[in-house]
């Protein structure tokens, strides 16, 4: 471990080890993808897609070996739920306060559940390498339009949604879990305040793309993983990160079960569907809530 070096060193030789790490298996899944459209069977096809994802899985975990070994020693103060198996399908959301968010549920879903699939914004597919592997994986693309756009072009409307299904679809074959930050952007104070969201910790959850995934996708999503992380250090950026600055993270996972009724409602035309399922979302940020502000407030794990 690199502790006993400045942060800026720190981050001079762990970046260039994950960066090439990433191109690596980044390149390695864009290649191979073409393969899966020569397949002559969906059995073979889904080998394909098998195999695909074990690349991946592979690249988080040497991630994971990377943080262990270069960084200095980052405590992690982890409970999860018993019986958590990779094939199942798993709909996984949490709070979101910054990039190193993704590191973290990367750090304890990898190898524990199907590999996380992300809902992307649309313009993120240009990244190099990143962009064209996570396509490859099946990544969901998706292209928002504000309201100002669609007053103006209202055909758009419900397009969003269809894309959702679409890449929905691909899910069914291939266990997953199916990530998700309800917020659909990262707490900041400012952020916060124009929203003038009644939680602490938290923006207001959008419970719309939940909704329409999960109908999307049918029962055989097997629950939900509510992940709540909090970081008794102060909210870090992705360069602390990298700096070592990061010491202590806390991360509580719970199962929960799913309304049954989420798998076959329609949420954007059952106005009744809708309400009691914006409750149920604003029920388990309540308790998200709280629950931050109890890792916050207990203190730092001893080192």
């Amino acid at each position: 471990m690199l502790g006993f070096l400045p942060a800026a060193l720190i981050a001079l030789l762990f970046l260039p080890v994950v960066v090439a790490n990433t191109i690596f298996f980044a390149s390695l899944i864009t290649v191979l993808m073409p393969l899966r459209f020569l397949m002559p069977t969906h059995a073979l096809r889904a080998g394909i897609t098998a195999f695909l994802v074990t690349l991946a899985t592979t690249w988080a975990h040497l991630n994971n070996h990377v943080y262990y070994r270069l960084l200095p020693r980052i405590e992690w103060d982890i409970e999860l739920p018993d019986g958590l198996r990779r094939d199942k399908w798993y709909f996984v959301i949490a709070n979101h306060q910054s990039w190193v968010d993704i590191i973290v549920l990367f750090y304890v879903f990898n190898g524990r559940t199907p590999f996380l699939k992300y809902f992307l914004k649309q313009e993120l597919i240009w990244i190099p390498f990143l962009g064209a592997g996570m396509y490859a994986l099946d990544f969901p693309f998706m292209k928002r339009y504000s309201r100002e756009v669609l007053e103006k072009r209202p055909e758009l409307k419900g397009r969003d949604i269809v894309t959702t299904r679409r890449s929905c679809e691909k899910f069914r074959y291939t266990p997953v879990s199916v990530m998700n930050f309800l917020e659909g952007t990262r707490f900041t104070p400012v952020k916060h305040a124009q929203q003038q969201s009644p939680y602490r910790y938290l923006l207001k959850p959008k419970a719309g793309g939940m909704a329409f995934t999960l109908s999307a996708l049918g029962d055989q999503m097997h629950c939900l993983l509510d992940t709540t992380i909090a970081y008794p250090d102060g909210i870090p950026s992705f360069m602390d990160f990298c700096s070592g600055r990061v010491r202590h993270v806390r991360v509580r996972v719970q199962r929960r079960d799913i309304p049954p009724e989420a798998f076959s409602a329609d949420y954007e035309n059952d106005e009744a569907f809708r309400t009691s399922f914006q409750r149920w979302v604003a029920s388990l940020w309540e308790e998200k809530d709280a629950l931050i502000s109890s890792l916050l407030s207990s203190g730092k794990p001893s080192c």
